[in-house]
């Protein structure tokens, strides 16, 4: 008769059978998408510890992720896929994502900011941040294509400019050529400007077509231009280009920046700050 009593060994995923190994791998994959939904993106560092297994094994399931199309794998980690370069979220779909990075890029650029300036800020979620954060200076002109941030500003002393236009729904923005005509009248110290996607070779890009050509005379008409964005914008290109990297002056965003881009940046001469 056979028995039962001595306890069965335990048996390591490094000894496990293919079979096994199979779901732990499939487990671990799931568990890696769960993630990302929730966090916006990972990082191979992170996940390697999080699940106690190698950087080489995190970085072969992120590479399976990607093919499948789950995952947008970038250097150092992975962002969630994307549709496409026609890819529009809302302003309220984008509130959600990365709240924390983008309210320290907003003190960041706030900090930066001296009382008497001329500022632009463009439509989105950070440059709404920023708007916020400079709601306590008495001796501020904004000029914005955004209804939201005009309405962030309404009961302050901040002296308000809107460039009329066009709305668009999704982003709240004005566009069109009134937009594009009242910008070239004016001039501005600083613009802070938002971007759904940051490639370092190829440039800055939103997925509007009208948004891309009211953004491109904000960065004409301003001394210096500063792309505010997060680290989940890196790698990415929408429809329309706005500029090269050449049109800034500075980038501000979060650590999770991938350290290819970093040298990248700072090799054309763009200074970066990190928050």
């Amino acid at each position: 008769m056979q028995h039962f009593d001595s306890p069965l060994p335990r048996v390591s995923a490094e000894t496990d059978s293919p079979a096994s190994k199979f779901v732990l791998n499939e487990e671990r994959r799931r568990a890696i998408l769960d993630l990302l939904t929730h966090q916006g993106r990972v990082l191979v560092t992170e996940l390697a510890r999080q699940f106690e297994t190698s950087q080489v094994t995190i970085r072969k399931d992120l590479e399976i992720l990607h093919s499948q199309g789950l995952v947008h794998r970038t250097h150092g980690g992975a962002l969630p896929a994307r549709e496409g370069a026609l890819e529009d979220p809302t302003l309220r779909e984008k509130e959600k994502l990365h709240r924390q990075e983008k309210l320290r890029i907003a003190e960041n650029a706030a900090a930066k900011v001296r009382e008497g300036q001329v500022l632009i800020l463009d439509s989105g979620t950070t440059t709404t941040a920023i708007a916020r954060a400079l709601r306590k200076f008495q001796n501020l002109t904004i000029i914005t294509n955004a209804v939201n941030i005009a309405a962030e500003l309404a009961g302050t002393a901040v002296e308000v400019i809107l460039t009329g236009g066009t709305l668009r729904k999704n982003s709240f923005s004005l566009v069109g050529p009134i937009a594009e005509e009242t910008l070239r009248r004016l001039s501005a110290d600083l613009l802070f400007l938002g971007v759904d996607g940051f490639d370092v070779h190829y440039g800055l890009s939103t997925p509007n077509l009208l948004e891309a050509k009211v953004n491109r005379v904000m960065v004409e008409v301003a001394k210096k231009t500063v792309a505010v964005c997060d680290s989940s914008k890196f790698g990415r290109r929408s429809l329309s280009l706005i500029a090269p990297p050449s049109a800034l002056q500075e980038v501000i965003t979060d650590r999770g920046v991938p350290k290819s881009d970093l040298r990248v940046l700072k090799q054309t001469g763009i200074e970066v700050t990190l928050v």
